[in-house]
């Protein structure tokens, strides 16, 4: 949980997690697709190996030290965890009256016949459990980049997780849970944030010190589309800044009994979907204070690649015992961003951080970090960017980096 300021991680040249997968590696998950043969019997071991050794590679050639997978073993970026707790029932053609139908993420996938393909969605059958046997996936990806590391920077690896809330926003109130598993929000809280107290703790006693948690659905408090939305869901008790509230308690119930030693960070992420799509805009005005204030984490990344994220002015809230990531390189567009524009960006954001805390800007940029603004490849595939381009990205944000900071 947060407490003293955090430093290295995070690092002054970070990136969100996903990059764009070899070529080898999709053919191999499409022959498992297509052909319904084993993973055992198409290989998938020894090509994610290569892959992930050959990525974490790439990353330490462009001076980047929160090592990170690629997110190479998962097909989307919240992985298979939520599969991988007991008593979780995967959705199939669910019908439309489950979901909240103003969440940016439906809107996507409504169909004309009032059916969702909800992307493997999942709810609570049952009370949640978290099984040694059964959450594998995340301790999978960790070993797969511990195997391509040396021992001494282990410490530096960073892993992605899904928001707990992930599989809950989106359902109409009571709908991410049977009434067999929980009777209400506040129980469901409280089992979701049981298995990840778990899942948290089994990651640390493998070594991981460094998680950043995926959360499209904070972002999604930003949005005046989402927020009329709810307003005039009738089905809806409360306000949308209660749910706000109860998704930050949520948030602080999971990292609980976490060791002070593992950093963690929230992205608040506004979409980089198949093609470069984003999902939701707003300023972060609106949430900033209670956001930085009351969630328990050590860093925010958050997205400012363009204007629909507002401007700056929301970190004159960020505590003096906080980071934040400023996303200023787009993984949408493949025209590589003006390095002196995007210094001036951070330096402004750093102007905005000592404002609010009383700070010189010299002060204000020792909690201030760069990086692209989103995954590069969220999903496994579709997008517009090549791996030249890529490279040339995240060079720049290392090059960024040297030149205000001069540290990793």
């Amino acid at each position: 949980m947060a407490g003293q300021l955090h430093s290295a991680p995070p690092f002054r040249a970070e990136h969100m997690g996903s990059l764009l997968r070899p070529d080898d590696l999709l053919e191999v998950r499409a022959k498992i697709r297509d052909t319904g043969v084993s993973e055992e019997e198409a290989g998938l071991l020894a090509v994610e190996q290569k892959a992930v050794k050959d990525v974490v590679q790439m990353q330490r050639d462009l001076g980047l030290k929160a090592i990170c997978s690629g997110e190479y073993n998962r097909t989307r970026f919240w992985g298979l965890m939520w599969d991988e707790f007991e008593g979780t029932i995967r959705l199939q053609d669910a019908d439309a009256s489950m979901f909240r139908l103003y969440h940016p993420d439906v809107v996507s996938l409504i169909e004309k016949d009032r059916k969702v393909m909800p992307g493997d969605s999942v709810i609570a059958g049952s009370k949640l459990t978290w099984s040694p046997e059964k959450s594998v996936s995340n301790l999978h990806e960790l070993k797969l980049i511990q195997q391509a590391l040396p021992e001494s920077e282990w410490g530096n690896i960073k892993l992605t997780m899904i928001t707990p809330a992930w599989f809950h926003m989106r359902y109409k109130e009571g709908k991410a849970y049977s009434p067999e598993a929980y009777a209400n929000d506040e129980e469901y809280f409280k089992g979701v944030a049981h298995v990840y107290q778990a899942e948290l703790d089994a990651l640390y006693k493998a070594g991981l010190r460094n998680v950043q948690f995926d959360d499209p659905g904070m972002a999604y408090f930003c949005s005046k589309d989402f927020r009329q939305g709810w307003a005039d869901d009738k089905d809806n008790t409360g306000t949308v800044d209660d749910l706000f509230d109860a998704y930050v308690q949520l948030y602080n119930d999971c990292l609980s009994k976490i060791p002070a030693d593992m950093h963690t960070g929230i992205h608040l992420c506004r979409g980089n979907f198949i093609g470069g799509r984003h999902f939701s805009e707003g300023s972060y005005d609106i949430i900033a204070k209670k956001l930085f204030e009351n969630l328990k984490v050590n860093t925010f990344y958050l997205e400012y690649d363009t204007e629909r994220a507002g401007g700056f002015e929301p970190l004159q809230f960020l505590p003096k015992n906080k980071n934040v990531v400023v996303g200023v390189i787009s993984t949408k567009l493949r025209e590589l961003e003006d390095k002196q524009a995007m210094k001036e960006r951070i330096y402004k954001a750093a102007d905005f951080v000592a404002s609010g805390s009383g700070e010189t800007r010299e002060e204000a940029l020792k909690r201030i970090c760069v990086s692209p603004q989103c995954g590069f490849s969220t999903h496994e595939s579709g997008y517009p960017l090549s791996v030249e381009d890529e490279k040339k990205k995240l060079g720049l944000v290392r090059q960024i980096a040297d030149e205000i900071w001069g540290e990793a």
